[in-house]
């Protein structure tokens, strides 16, 4: 099957790719952060994308986008060069380059940083014309991404790098930040949608509405997680 990025079809085993069935980690995607190994570097948005081991049709286009990136690199980048082709895609299974153990979100999973200096559009499944609240984007959310594989030539370093474009929300998931959800810690203690009174015109007896979400100049209302999972159960139904 070839690779679906956007409302287009890119060939296979060419640079680009479109993720699917995903799970989203180290979500930096409203605001740029500096590289770790480039704290002198241009900020980037970023984000590391899980993709489980038994996604095998998945990880294969991945591998043969890299080494398509990898082949033009040669003639395009290096002058015919051939440095040795390190994947960016790693196993959640086994170390971090640094020695240390992937975290458990990332066990039976592949792991996959993209990063661009551009901010990416993050849009909803329910609308996907109106771009999400940052409080709706967090680490532990599924979606699905577009990236592309790009050769590179920074001096003694050459390589393939993973560029992103950009995401699609699914559906939450559990929080990866380590921290919980006021969903979360106050749950059973109170509503989870709320309702306003008001007085009926005539016989005065107060009724019950739910509020309607605010909506900005373009007209797209704004997004809130329990329409979210409210909408998503209804398609899935």
């Amino acid at each position: 099957m070839p690779f679906k990025k956007g409302k287009y079809y890119v060939p296979e085993h060419s640079n680009q790719s479109f993720n699917r069935r995903i799970r989203l980690s180290y979500t930096n995607l409203t605001a740029p952060v500096p590289s770790k190994s480039d704290p002198n570097g241009k900020p980037k948005y970023s984000v590391t994308i899980l993709i489980p081991k038994s996604d095998t049709a998945t990880k294969a286009d991945l591998d043969a986008s890299f080494m398509a990136a990898y082949n033009e690199g040669i003639t395009t980048k290096w002058g015919g060069a051939r440095p040795q082709a390190q994947s960016v895609i790693h196993d959640g299974d086994g170390l971090r380059q640094s020695g240390t153990p992937y975290g458990e979100e990332c066990k039976g999973h592949w792991v996959l940083t993209a990063s661009s200096i551009n901010k990416p559009q993050v849009v909803g499944i329910d609308n996907i014309n109106c771009e999400l609240a940052p409080s709706d984007i967090y680490s532990g959310m599924y979606g699905r991404v577009t990236i592309n594989f790009y050769p590179y030539n920074a001096g003694v370093n050459k390589g393939v790098g993973c560029g992103l474009g950009n995401v699609l929300k699914t559906r939450d998931g559990e929080v990866l930040s380590g921290g919980a959800t006021a969903a979360s810690d106050f749950n059973g203690l109170g509503q989870s949608v709320q309702v306003y009174p008001q007085t009926a015109p005539i016989q005065g007896t107060p009724v019950y509405q739910q509020p309607v979400a605010p909506v900005s100049a373009d007209g797209c209302q704004s997004y809130n997680r329990a329409s979210f999972l409210i909408k998503e159960a209804k398609c899935t139904t």
